[in-house]
């Protein structure tokens, strides 16, 4: 049995930041790469960012690079995303997945991905 929670989103202002948490059970997460998605209305799931199970390597969308930072704690089986300077255009739904690529996260390598969480709403004002 697969548990993916994810936690941590809420409304923030332009500019202010916020930490997501991906708390996870039933997965060899050690041995996972892991990545952060978001959803925002009328768009399609899109990649954010993915960290190597070794968390020596890491992937970020251009759109969030130099302002998120994902890391993760193996002995936790927890992934983080720190978001600062955030802006209006980062409000969506974020989700974590296992088996992300550090190479590429187009929408076919998005399709392919199983158990994921419910997801957690984060609301950017302007």
């Amino acid at each position: 049995q697969v548990q993916v929670v994810e936690s941590g989103g809420g409304l923030v202002q332009a500019g202010g930041s916020l930490r997501l948490s991906c708390t996870t059970s039933g997965l060899t997460f050690g041995d996972l790469n892991m990545g952060w998605f978001r959803q925002a209305p009328g768009k399609e799931r899109e990649g954010v960012s993915c960290i190597r199970w070794s968390g020596v390597t890491r992937y970020y969308a251009d759109s969030v690079k130099g302002r998120f930072t994902i890391s993760r704690d193996n002995a936790k089986n927890t992934l983080y995303l720190q978001m600062n300077s955030l802006k209006s255009e980062d409000t969506a739904m974020y989700y974590c997945a296992a088996g992300c690529s550090i190479t590429s996260m187009t929408s076919s390598d998005i399709a392919r991905l199983r158990y994921w969480g419910q997801g957690t709403q984060v609301t950017v004002s302007s």
